[in-house]
């Protein structure tokens, strides 16, 4: 089951997990502090008082910052299905990572210094405390602790996605206990048990199961909707909840196939308000300063590379048109990746694998993202944003919003230079995959916050890092 939490859908146990990983990283700090000194108080405090006062923050302080690393590394992301192997390196780096933004911040405020050794010794800690969570807590989720029992009223065509989901998602997420089939519905699930109504109806069929949710999945409620049941079921402390709702909370994606434009009118999200646009202007901007004077060394450094693979007279930087907000046209700035006469008829073309037209610069720069810097300009500019759907060529735009339902509708927003897509779905280079991006795009638009930002921002280091979906 997930919680709604920052209008995000969190899995119940990954919520657990991040509380009590944050106990053992600000128990971490107090322990390693101990075996360094012999004591709870840091060297220099007047009083016992004073001492316990200055050695809180220290430890609040280096638990943040081993929280939001790990959650930049993707270690708080239910949909992360790395091996062992690979979550074991982002442990070891997301700890590595946390130690040293905590260094730095103990470096600009002197007086969270506790002395050499300690924080070494806390990461120690922390990292063993955290491999043991991690290996109690799925152990625990591989079990029966945090399934969710799910009863599937429906056997049709649209059932069909509830089973695909299982076998290719998060396998601790929730069990699914059967289906019923409504009258007058044929059934398609073959790999699933089909459970016939008893005599006490739908409620007592969900408590003889210990169901703990009801997904509405019938082809046409106009056949027999069982509303006096499915009350029942909801007074009996059971959920139910309707399809879309269910693949939506479970995918972290809205399902366009089944989705009708009543369900986008009636449902929650979609707000743009006054406080939203502030807080999301406020974001970029700060975030575009701090990103210029941080990477301005290599954006020179970048600039010098793309002369010299071509030459003094070649671009450094390329525009290209794309479709913003409300559908207007702007350009794209970035650091020219491929030849200068990558598309020299005039035709668009997707990015593919090993793309000839890339320059042995521009794969480099292409695989670290930093291609994508000079975009803060347009960002600056308030073309784009730091978060949202990527924007396409006017081209691509044209093509899609033909063949795809609601694709105008990601143009609500400011395109972003990262986004919900690009975290949950490798790099699109086709309709099918515009498609598949469009579903968590829409998701985004649906839930977007300033905490919804800060949580993708966080997890776009990973992208970085890890290399994921660069062409």
């Amino acid at each position: 089951m997930r919680i709604r939490l920052f209008g995000r859908y969190v899995h119940r146990w990954m919520a657990a997990l991040a509380c009590g990983e944050t106990l053992i990283f600000f128990g971490a700090l107090l322990l390693a502090f101990r075996v360094r000194f012999g004591s709870w108080h840091p060297i220099g405090a007047d009083s016992a008082q004073d001492g316990e006062e200055m050695l809180w923050p220290c430890a609040a302080v280096f638990t943040a910052a081993l929280l939001l690393s790990l959650l930049s590394f993707g270690l708080y992301n239910s949909l992360q299905t790395t091996r062992v192997s690979g979550t074991a390196a982002r442990l070891l780096a997301g700890v590595a990572n946390g130690t040293v933004m905590t260094a730095a911040m103990f470096y600009i405020f002197p007086l969270l210094w506790l002395g050499r050794g300690v924080l070494g010794l806390a990461a120690l800690f922390a990292l063993f405390g955290v491999v043991l969570s991690r290996l109690a807590f799925f152990s625990a989720a591989d079990g029966r602790v945090f399934k969710h029992r799910v009863l599937v009223y429906g056997g049709g065509s649209r059932t069909a996605a509830v089973s695909r989901l299982r076998r290719r998602g998060d396998p601790r997420g929730f069990d699914i206990v059967g289906f019923v089939q409504p009258p007058g519905e044929s059934i398609e699930v073959s790999c699933e048990p089909v459970l016939g109504l008893p005599a006490g109806g739908l409620c007592e069929l969900c408590e003889r199961h210990q169901v703990d949710e009801v997904v509405v999945a019938m082809e046409d409620r106009r056949l027999g909707f069982p509303g006096v049941a499915l009350l029942e079921c909801r007074f009996a402390g059971i959920e139910v909840t309707q399809l879309l709702d269910f693949l939506e909370r479970e995918t972290g994606g809205v399902c366009i196939d089944m989705m009708h434009p009543s369900w986008m009118i009636f449902g929650e999200g979609f707000r743009r308000d006054p406080i939203r646009l502030f807080s999301s202007r406020l974001l970029d901007v700060l975030a575009s300063v701090l990103i210029l004077v941080l990477f301005l060394p290599l954006m020179v450094v970048t600039g010098l590379a793309i002369k010299l693979e071509d030459n003094w007279r070649a671009p450094i930087f390329y525009q290209q048109p794309r479709i913003g907000l409300g559908g207007r046209t702007f350009n794209v700035l970035k650091f020219r990746s491929m030849r200068t006469d990558a598309e020299a008829d005039g035709r668009a073309r997707w990015a593919q694998r090993s793309d000839p037209r890339v320059t042995r610069v521009g794969a480099v720069i292409r695989k670290v993202r930093i291609d994508e810097l000079p975009q803060v300009m347009n960002v600056l500019r308030g073309e784009m944003s730091f978060v949202g759907p990527r924007p396409e060529r006017p081209q691509f735009v044209k093509e899609l919003t033909e063949k795809i339902p609601y694709y105008g509708q990601r143009h609500r927003v400011k395109p972003g230079i990262t986004g919900w897509a690009q975290l949950c779905y490798p790099y699109g280079a086709s309709e099918r995959d515009a498609q598949e991006k469009l579903q968590y795009d829409l998701y985004y638009i649906k839930h977007n916050s300033l905490i919804f930002d800060v949580a993708i921002l966080l997890q776009t280091a990973e992208v970085v890092l890890m290399g994921k979906g660069a062409r």
